[in-house]
């Protein structure tokens, strides 16, 4: 692997310093201003060990005076890092593989030949979401045109993902051809890593974007990935987000959400294919 800027990552230093519930309200009902995200008093650990390094980093005494430095006219900067070190979830290569299974052999098959295939990726994380899609498309379509949008409200994560450098743990989600085809292991100071090749980040677009917003003028999209992030919505949100990206969506094309997600009393205009996926008229 070629020399580049070394990735690690590090559990956060819990500092010992309480959130009070008052400073967790404030918390919550900032995230659910800015990301439409719901966060439950189960979340209150989470926002605690994500946010002590920063009061640690600042020299602050309290997770209040945290609130009032990301808030302030000149915060900018630090908001964006809490926003996203609270908005930031797990994510796996091949996730929901019946999805993957999908792709092939019922979209691949469908597509118009000489017609670019598009697929968008919302809400991808660290990037392991789009590669995985690269991987599929790059084997199963060669030569043809394919083109994959990447996005998220993280920048840091995005940033990750643009790298797109992981940890060697990540070997047993990739299919062993993928592995061989795709993804380079990491020697010397990058002992340790895998990084998936460049053909593949270079047929990536990663870009900024927060569902609860207008989505930029990007065109329409053969697939739409969302999934296992409306489970930290509300109704309302979760209506207003879905609408916003099916008007993004051909006719004919799939939208994915989590297995664990449902487009039932969200939206009417798709219908149901099989669990978790769905098609525009």
């Amino acid at each position: 692997m070629k020399k580049m800027t070394a990735y690690a990552t590090h559990k956060p230093n819990l500092a010992a310093v309480a959130l009070q519930e008052k400073e967790f309200a404030l918390f919550r009902d900032l995230i659910y201003r800015i990301a439409g995200i719901n966060m439950s008093p189960a979340k209150k650990p989470l926002v605690t060990s994500r946010l002590a390094k920063r009061l640690k980093h600042h020299g602050l005494a309290s997770y209040g005076e945290y609130f009032q430095m990301i808030t302030a006219a000149n915060g900018e900067t630090e908001l964006q890092m809490a926003v996203d070190l609270l908005t930031t979830n797990e994510t796996h290569f091949f996730r929901e593989p019946k999805h993957f299974d999908f792709l092939r052999q019922r979209i691949l098959p469908e597509r118009k030949p000489g017609k670019p295939l598009r697929i968008w990726s919302a809400a991808c994380s660290s990037g392991e979401e789009p590669y995985s899609i690269a991987m599929l498309l790059d084997e199963a379509l060669g030569c043809a045109p394919w083109e994959i949008v990447a996005s998220d409200l993280s920048t840091r994560v995005l940033e990750k993902a643009r790298i797109g450098l992981y940890p060697i743990e990540r070997v047993p989600e990739i299919p062993l051809h993928y592995l061989s085809n795709y993804c380079l292991k990491g020697t010397g100071t990058q002992e340790g890593t895998l990084l998936i090749e460049r053909k593949l980040r270079e047929r990536v677009q990663f870009m900024q974007y927060n569902l609860t917003e207008t989505p930029p003028k990007l065109g329409e999209f053969d697939a739409i990935f969302l999934r296992n992030v409306m489970i930290y919505f509300d109704q309302e949100t979760k209506r207003q987000v879905v609408k916003r990206l099916l008007s993004l969506l051909s006719p004919g094309g799939h939208f994915f959400v989590g297995h664990s997600e449902t487009l039932n009393g969200i939206n009417e205009d798709v219908q149901l294919v099989q669990p978790a996926v769905y098609r525009k008229p």
